[in-house]
């Protein structure tokens, strides 16, 4: 993966990841979502379970703001 992107959050729910993803793309905002997890093997345990969500560098000042408001209501 590309060095510019970097790490927003981490989270162990596919749901939240998801929605976090639709919610910054459909700003502009460009989102890889991470996970060790392998497809056949349902495993959510520690590590196995995290999803990282990854912006590019420049667009994580952005991100930030777009998901301390959502949380502000």
């Amino acid at each position: 993966m590309d060095k510019d992107w970097i790490e927003l959050l981490v989270t162990d729910d596919p749901l939240e990841a998801e929605m976090i993803k639709d919610l910054l793309e459909s700003g502009g905002i460009p989102i890889v979502l991470r996970s060790s997890k392998v497809t056949p093997y349902p495993v959510n345990i520690g590590k196995m379970g995290e999803i990282k969500v990854m912006v590019r560098n420049g667009d994580k000042e952005q991100a930030e703001e777009v998901l301390k408001e959502i949380d502000r209501g």
